[in-house]
């Protein structure tokens, strides 16, 4: 049987969602949305580092549910077909594992989180092409664009602190002005 997503539960009766979850990871890249009355950040956090590709706490409205759903089975559908194609980016210092979700500057492994994973994922995935504002969140975070550039900026600066050499003068991801982002294709 083939499955599209997996929904999981932290707190299930004869082995904790984690665990589930850690095996998941061993030997497949299917989405897992996290499905749990845990709400601390620190459950959080733990559950999107082991592996999580979103996490929604209890209570919840259906819309929101299968909005979510949605929105993983989507993106899976998008980079399963890249990862096919190529599973590793490959630029000066810096590498991406579209499988395992690594990302490398020189050797070193860069903790990111989801989101920005997904943003210089899709934004390295097509080198040299600007994207709007509005076509990122699209792609990124499966909303309608709501004008609101701040939250979509605050990405881009976290990104460029881990990723750049010198985010001053980034090299990686370039600012279009009234347009929007790309990832260079100079590096």
């Amino acid at each position: 049987m083939v499955y599209s997503l997996v929904i999981l539960d932290i707190m299930l009766p004869q082995i904790d969602g984690l665990t589930i979850l850690g095996g998941l990871r061993k030997n497949s890249n299917i989405p897992v949305l996290m499905l749990t009355a845990k709400d601390e950040e620190v459950d959080k956090v733990i559950g999107l580092r082991m592996g999580a590709d979103d996490y929604l706490t209890k209570p919840f409205g259906m819309n929101e549910l299968k909005a979510r759903v949605y929105s993983l089975i989507r993106r899976y559908t998008v980079f399963s077909e890249q990862t096919e194609q190529k599973s590793k980016i490959e630029f000066k210092n810096l590498s991406i594992n579209l499988e395992t979700r690594v990302v490398h500057v020189d050797g070193k492994t860069i903790e990111l989180t989801n989101k920005e994973f997904n943003l210089l994922a899709f934004l390295a995935s097509h080198p040299g092409r600007a994207f709007t504002k509005k076509q990122i969140y699209a792609e990124v975070w499966a909303e309608e664009y709501s004008f609101d550039d701040n939250n979509l900026i605050a990405f881009i600066s976290k990104l460029r602190k881990k990723i750049e050499l010198d985010e001053s003068s980034p090299s990686y991801i370039q600012t279009i002005r009234g347009v929007g982002y790309r990832f260079s294709t100079e590096v």
